[in-house]
């Protein structure tokens, strides 16, 4: 008896096989054996099914296939969690009424951390939303979920949605506000010429009228009107520092904006310097009388519907008061370690730090390089009713619901060592501390941290390793930070390339090396260089309408972190007690397998976040690369001198005798 090709196929149908698996081999799309790979390789990585047998195969599935597909996936779906599955292609839900459910009753940030989207809400009694979720077991979901829904007293109804059709609802969200927010931007883009035009009948005065005419000329509407332009532009393009400083002819006026200060502004005429710093001293509520000596204060202002503070700093120079306002924008911050931090392996480190019931942690690195930022984002997803979490800051930068935030307040005696002495008679989990500036506000946190606290603080050090040498210098001593020290984790933020307008680069040798990358390692990777402009070229692209939309010509648009986490091991406690030096102890972390914030960068630049310029300007250091080279000869299996293959157990190359760990 003979049969047909496609009767084979069929008697060649494993029973174990889905039946969309079963109708692919019938169909002669592929083999029971390309088949059974598939469903392994699926299992293993995660990587959706149709995606491996579409590059196994070197075909794509046809309509038909791709729709039975879907429906198996919601099937098993709705096998799997109990609960009606979402097909957005046969019930289509609009796109405005999901945005509504977003902005008034779930929040975006929920929507992205437990990936599901609301679709919609039943006035009738009892109220109910209905949500649907990749993940409708999710416990931490359904509990943020009830405390969103259970006091406005609606009800909580799941339905299960497939993870590349969440992907695509929510994408559809996010561009549309995207949209709707350079619409507004556009709209409202400020323009101080016509402030300027009427500041210009001010007139020029001597030295002795000066502060006169400061006073006089802050209470002006001109005046008024151009230093809340100069806020609103600020807002407006996400900056995070405004410098307002006299030079002998004019006024200049900078925006630090991705880490980089930028002229804000044309220079402004030298006759409105009074007014300008008189004013915003009043709405700093600081001394407009006093010019010889520096004063800090704060503004805190209500843009686009958010509250906003300005933490504002004075200085006398010499061709009158430098300002500058820090801003502190809670709005404009995603909290979330997943947001922060690119790589998976250092991601996991620093969740299983945060989640040690007690202990220390450290976060270094400089001024303006995200601490308090990645600091917050532990909070939050420690941030539960069954935790206490009490911080102690100066000043409080994030607002955060459900935990207990104190202000540091010197001129009462409230500073960080007595607000943590205080917290050890509240029962606290979690502790907080802004920075740790002096002996006795390092020694009460470990010590807080030995008696069964997790506590998290900050230092001013280049790397991990240094902060062991910084607590040194304290006065604390070794014991304690071996004992109480969980782990250190640096950091730094560099400029993201913009993905519109990079330009490929091939870097020679030479540049290579310089960063310790080689041809044959990374030959085959893509490098980008960022496509700044002059701002001459900005103008001219800006009139013939080719300038990027997305960074304006800067040639970078955001930020990325840099991170290098060393956890403490045994070795490390041991040559933490021995006093070793800071080399020592960074030497031994990279071979416990800490990545250096060297060895990050290099990283992000391989994945095209970012640029070799970045990386130099932010992470590289001779000293580094000598440590990632010295790494590297460690760690190779290959003799630096002869080139033969070496074992991992060999201290010297039995061929030509020369060390393996010779520095």
């Amino acid at each position: 008896m003979t049969h047909s090709s496609s009767q084979r196929r069929a008697l060649t149908v494993r029973n174990d096989f889905s039946p969309f698996g079963n109708k692919l081999i019938q169909a002669g799309y592929v083999n029971t054996e390309d088949m059974q790979k598939a469903l392994v390789e699926s299992r293993k990585t995660g990587t959706p099914l149709i995606d491996i047998l579409e590059t196994i195969t070197g075909k794509q599935l046809s309509p038909d296939l791709l729709r039975l597909y879907k429906k198996q996936q919601l099937f098993e779906l709705k096998i799997l969690y109990g609960v009606e599955s979402l097909d957005p292609e046969i019930s289509q839900i609009p796109a405005s009424q999901i945005a509504q459910l977003i902005e008034t009753l779930i929040p975006i940030d929920i929507c992205r951390r437990y990936r599901l989207v609301p679709l919609s809400q039943n006035e009738t009694q009892p109220p109910s939303v209905l949500v649907a979720m990749v993940e409708p077991d999710n416990l931490n979901a359904k509990d943020d979920l009830d405390r969103i829904l259970r006091p406005q007293g609606i009800a909580l109804q799941r339905m299960v949605i497939a993870r590349e059709d969440y992907d695509q609802l929510i994408s559809q969200y996010l561009d549309e506000q995207a949209k709707k927010e350079k619409a507004q931007a556009v709209a409202s883009r400020v323009d101080i010429n016509e402030d300027l035009d009427i500041i210009a009948n001010l007139d020029d005065a001597p030295p002795e009228q000066e502060e006169d005419l400061g006073e006089a000329g802050a209470k002006d509407a001109p005046v008024i009107n151009l230093v809340n332009k100069i806020l609103a532009k600020a807002l407006q393009e996400g900056v995070s520092d405004i410098h307002i400083e006299p030079q002998e002819e004019y006024l200049r006026i900078r925006f630090r904006k991705d880490g980089v200060l930028q002229q804000a502004f044309d220079t402004l005429p030298k006759k409105i310097v009074p007014s300008v710093c008189a004013r915003f001293k009043i709405i700093a509520e600081l001394d407009i009388a006093e010019r010889r000596m520096p004063q800090d204060g704060r503004i805190r202002r209500i843009f686009e519907g958010r509250k906003v503070d300005f933490r504002v700093n004075t200085l006398p120079s010499r061709y009158g008061e430098k300002i500058v306002l820090r801003i502190l924008d809670n709005s404009s911050t995603q909290l979330g370690l997943d947001k922060l931090i690119t790589d998976q392996d250092t991601l996991q480190s620093v969740r299983d730090m945060a989640a040690r019931p007690f202990g220390l942690i450290l976060v270094t690195g400089p001024t303006g390089s995200g601490k308090s930022t990645t600091l917050y984002s532990v909070l939050a997803e420690r941030n539960d009713p069954g935790v206490n979490i009490s911080t102690a800051e100066d000043p409080i930068e994030y607002a955060l619901p459900g935990i207990t935030q104190v202000q540091v307040i010197r001129e009462k005696g409230m500073d960080f060592s007595s607000i943590l002495r205080a917290f050890m008679r509240q029962d606290p989990d979690v502790i907080l501390v802004g920075e740790t500036r002096d002996k006795e506000t390092a020694k009460t946190a470990i010590e807080a941290a030995l008696t069964g606290h997790l506590v998290m603080t900050t230092l001013h050090t280049n790397d991990a390793a240094g902060a062991i040498a910084r607590l040194d210098e304290m006065g604390v001593e070794p014991f304690m930070v071996s004992g109480a020290l969980l782990g250190v984790l640096a950091q730094r933020l560099m400029r993201r390339v913009c993905s519109e307008c990079r330009i490929d680069y091939a870097p020679n040798q030479a540049e290579l090396a310089r960063f310790g990358l080689s041809t044959s390692q990374d030959g085959d990777v893509t490098f980008y260089k960022a496509n700044s402009l002059r701002p001459d070229e900005i103008q001219e692209r800006r009139a013939s309408n080719t300038l990027c939309p997305k960074c304006n010509g800067v040639g970078y648009k955001g930020r990325v972190g840099v991170y290098e986490v060393m956890r403490i091991t045994e070795r490390l406690q041991t040559l933490i007690n021995e006093g070793a030096p800071t080399t020592l102890i960074k030497e031994a972390a990279i071979e416990e397998g800490m990545k250096t914030l060297l060895a990050y960068s290099l990283d992000l630049v391989r994945e095209g976040y970012t640029t070799l310029e970045e990386v130099e300007r932010v992470t590289f250091t001779d000293t580094g690369l000598e440590d990632e080279l010295k790494a590297k000869r460690k760690s190779s299996l290959t003799c630096r001198c002869c080139g033969a293959d070496a074992k991992q157990e060999w201290l010297d190359c039995p061929y030509c005798l020369t060390p393996r760990f010779q520095d």
